[in-house]
């Protein structure tokens, strides 16, 4: 119960001051896109190309410059249904950083040989799983940043800016459309070809149990209540573990493994209880 009764405490800490200072070494001030991709490019620089982790690394640092992008081509314009697309440069900035700062934070606790959140671990304990595809990967990843980690930017960049949720819709909005733009992506590049219907089949189904518009939907219903519940941080600490765990089960599902690698089924002689994949050692050590 320590991660709930210091709810209050950490939430005031884990974004970015609003004056001059930096989150995981990264200044709000100024364009914040561009030090968050270098900083992915070289937290994930040793990772090979088939790691889970750097699979969704590689397409979030893209998902990172076309929220830039939308920032610069939006700015002074109007969102969907002739609303202002935001108010405010620095505020998509904070949320930008402090959004993206998470992930950076569950790589650093994992390097650091600590435990990072519920919602992560999948990810990060099934990164070398045979029998998990690339795209199961970035989608556990973009489960992860949206089904725990967008609610809680948005609290923290609230905390910063003293200001509330809806002061943060237009920025929300715009984080929220290149999500799922990015989750399409995802699924044209990464699905398997024809080729391998043994494998598309399942995966098909199986991905589309998970859908990003209902993730971003559910993460702006908690930023709003756990900003309500901001006075109150025993319950604040305890939704936020319940949606920590939650959205860590989710992305487990994610991660089911699929098909038998060719490799270990040359070696089993059809025997069944001989073709189970030999799970990763990351795998073995379960939260």
């Amino acid at each position: 119960m320590a991660q709930t009764e210091h709810f209050a405490a950490r939430s005031a800490r884990s974004g970015p001051p609003v004056d001059g200072l930096s989150v995981d070494g990264l200044s709000v001030d100024g364009p914040p896109v561009d030090r968050l991709s270098a900083r992915m490019r070289a937290v994930g620089a040793s990772w090979p190309p088939a790691d889970g982790v750097a699979v969704f690394d590689g397409m979030y640092r893209r998902c990172l410059t076309a929220a830039q992008e939308s920032v610069g081509h939006q700015r002074g314009g109007r969102r969907h249904g002739g609303q202002q697309a935001f108010t405010d440069p620095r505020c998509a900035s904070t949320l930008d950083v402090v959004f993206a700062g998470r992930y950076l934070a569950a790589v650093d606790a994992v390097a650091d040989g600590r435990r990072p959140p519920a919602c992560w671990r999948p990810l990060f304990q099934y990164r070398h799983h045979p029998g998990v595809r690339p795209v199961q990967f970035a989608l556990a990843g973009l489960n992860a940043h949206m089904g725990h980690d967008l609610a809680l930017a948005v609290v923290d960049t609230c905390r910063l800016l003293d200001c509330g949720p809806g002061d943060l819709e237009g920025d929300f909005d715009r984080v929220g459309e290149t999500l799922v733009l990015l989750e399409e992506r995802i699924r044209e590049e990464l699905l398997p070809g024809p080729g391998l219907l043994e494998i598309v089949d399942p995966l098909t189904h199986l991905i589309g149990s998970w859908s990003p518009e209902r993730a971003r939907d559910a993460a702006w219903s908690a930023a709003r209540i756990l900003w309500e519940l901001r006075e109150l941080p025993v319950l604040a600490g305890e939704f936020t573990e319940r949606m920590d765990a939650d959205a860590g089960l989710v992305g487990r599902c994610l991660l089911t493994p699929l098909q038998q690698p060719l490799a270990t089924k040359e070696h089993t002689n059809g025997d069944p209880a001989r073709s189970r994949t030999a799970p990763d050692e990351a795998v073995r050590h379960r939260p």
